[in-house]
């Protein structure tokens, strides 16, 4: 088994796509503009807040925008998130194994660290990372090497388990392994043509697969990477 894991949020471990569309379209009230459909909102959630706002107002307008998502936001994101299925026991189960957890998301580590307490899982992890506390958001991979600096730990001991393209890219530009659920922003199909090491239908799958990934690993010989912070 991988002795270290990193998770992203949103489509990997919670669905927060209802209370995201609903403090987006409060935004967009308050500035006039149409609302969104959760359909709509969906696909556009992983890139980071400022992203999705300027893709509904406008470059102009981003920043009167993104306060006011934060604004409403901030009072429902626990309550308007639920963990995926099968998320909560899988957690658990890697704990007991003595699995050390990161999870690295282009969610604001505030509401991060809000949602996972309010579900009762913010115990499984040692380290949370957001675009807050980093200077480049995913997928540029200061996020991951600074998790790596955190457990310490070698490229190859870790894997990044997303739900996204980007999340993929995130992998690649840091030289660790991927592991893709169709569980968020993006359908199984659009996540065959980012080209992961792993595609898993369900959470639940990700210890057993892990395992015999990380023994098929250890049997090709793969030796420790060095890890260097990239140049700002």
């Amino acid at each position: 088994m991988f002795p270290y894991l990193i998770f992203d949020l949103d489509g990997t471990l919670v669905d927060s796509y209802d209370g995201i569309t609903e403090s987006l379209n409060r935004a967009l009230d308050r500035m006039g503009l149409p609302r969104r459909s959760v359909l709509e909102v969906r696909p556009k959630v992983g890139l980071g807040l400022e992203t999705l706002i300027r893709g509904m107002v406008g470059e102009d307008r981003v920043e009167e925008g993104v306060r006011l998502f934060r604004r409403h936001y901030s009072r429902i994101c626990a309550s308007r998130t639920r963990l995926l299925p099968g998320v909560s026991s899988t957690l658990a189960a890697l704990h007991r194994k003595k699995i050390r957890m990161a999870v690295a998301t282009n969610k604001p580590t505030p509401f991060t660290e809000r949602i996972l307490t309010s579900l009762s899982i913010r115990a499984y992890f040692d380290y949370l990372i957001g675009p807050d506390l980093v200077t480049h958001p995913k997928p540029h991979p200061e996020m991951i090497f600074r998790v790596l600096r955190h457990f310490p730990c070698a490229r190859w001991e870790v894997i990044l388990v997303g739900d996204m393209s980007v999340d993929v890219e995130t992998a690649r530009t840091s030289g660790i392994p991927v592991a893709v659920l169709p569980t968020g922003s993006q359908t199984r199909q659009q996540l065959e043509k980012a080209g992961p090491d792993l595609i898993l239908d369900r959470f639940a799958d990700l210890p057993p697969v892990l395992a015999k990934l990380w023994m098929a690993r250890a049997r090709g010989g793969e030796k420790p990477m060095t890890v260097e912070m990239p140049v700002r």
